[in-house]
């Protein structure tokens, strides 16, 4: 669900469910393509991708934000788990103790901790500013390289500075009274899960096939999601009655397009594209969300989102084109 920041010199398995910023794929050589299908896919990523923050807060204007979380990422990891299995056969799936905890482990970080937590700060944080406040996740990571002895160099700190002062800017609507702090504080801690489970996710043993991977952290987050939603009682007085049919095609879509059609593109691409191509969906998503979120739902494009947004999006650009060079 990785990204400049983290080591190029390992290959971390790219995470399942894409709602933040996502781990960019390993530096080194890619077979480059070109046509309709690279551009096509790419589409599909910056679009698909920018427009999950839209889908979910829309799912969570009737539905629990997570059971719903739940709902999506059991279905979409059984659906790739069984086409999988139809394409490949059975063995496939099958991998070691050791694998299937460390990706049940990824699972429940990127998933629950991180898209989770993004879900339930969406019934109060507008889309296009989650979005933008997810895009400092590249800025943790690099925080977390240093903290195991890795050594950025001074592109990565200067984009990690100004990733924290956009992020500063970005909470002055919570203080201001626009928007509530506590739900801007919950995605700031979902972009610190994201950011520990893209980092672990290159250290410890995981599936070697990327989709089986996906696969299994999805079930996991999943099944993490729903338990975490009975325990919050999100289950009592629960009308499905009441669930809006626009809140069911936005769940769909999450499933669909945002969970299988846009993993498989982005699996795709970091096969066959040159990475500085891949690499731009890092700052492209969160403009696509904030611009989703003001033409769809009509959530205001304040001084604050724009400048804070601005200067993320900058110090995430910096952060990427270092690592592509490093």
């Amino acid at each position: 669900m990785t990204t400049a920041p983290v080591d190029p010199e390992q290959a971390p398995t790219p995470p399942a469910a894409p709602d933040a910023p996502l781990p960019l794929p390993p530096a080194g050589p890619a077979r480059r393509t070109g046509g309709a299908a690279l551009w096509g896919a790419l589409a599909i990523v910056y679009v698909v991708w920018g427009s999950t923050y839209l889908g979910i807060r829309v799912v969570v204007e009737t539905m629990p934000p997570f059971l719903s979380a739940g709902a999506r990422f059991v279905t979409a990891g059984l659906v790739l788990a069984a086409l999988l299995a139809w394409r490949n056969g059975i063995a496939v799936l099958r991998v070691t103790r050791a694998q299937l905890a460390s990706a049940a482990v990824v699972g429940l970080l990127l998933l629950v901790g991180g898209n989770g937590l993004v879900v339930l700060a969406e019934t109060t944080v507008p889309s296009g500013l989650a979005a933008l406040l997810i895009a400092v996740v590249p800025a943790w990571v690099v925080l977390l390289r240093t903290a195991f002895g890795e050594r950025p160099g001074l592109g990565a700190w200067t984009g990690v500075l100004l990733g924290l002062a956009g992020l500063a800017v970005l909470t002055l609507p919570g203080l201001s009274g626009d928007v509530r702090i506590g739900g801007v504080l919950t995605v700031i801690v979902a972009t610190v899960m994201w950011s520990v489970g893209s980092f672990a996710s290159s250290r410890i043993p995981m599936p070697a096939n990327a989709f089986t991977a996906s696969a299994y952290e999805m079930l996991a987050g999943g099944l993490g999601c729903l338990l975490l939603g009975l325990a919050r009682g999100e289950q009592r007085g629960l009308d499905v009655s009441a669930f809006s049919a626009r809140s069911w095609t936005a769940l769909a879509y999450l499933v669909v397009f945002g969970s299988l059609l846009a993993f498989t593109a982005y699996a795709w691409l970091i096969q066959t594209a040159p990475l500085s191509l891949v690499a731009t969906y890092a700052y492209v998503n969160p403009v696509v969300a904030v611009a989703l979120g003001a033409l769809i739902l009509g959530e205001p494009l304040t001084w604050p989102i724009a400048l804070g947004g601005a200067i993320v999006v900058a110090g995430v650009c910096l952060i990427v084109s270092t690592g592509r060079r490093s």
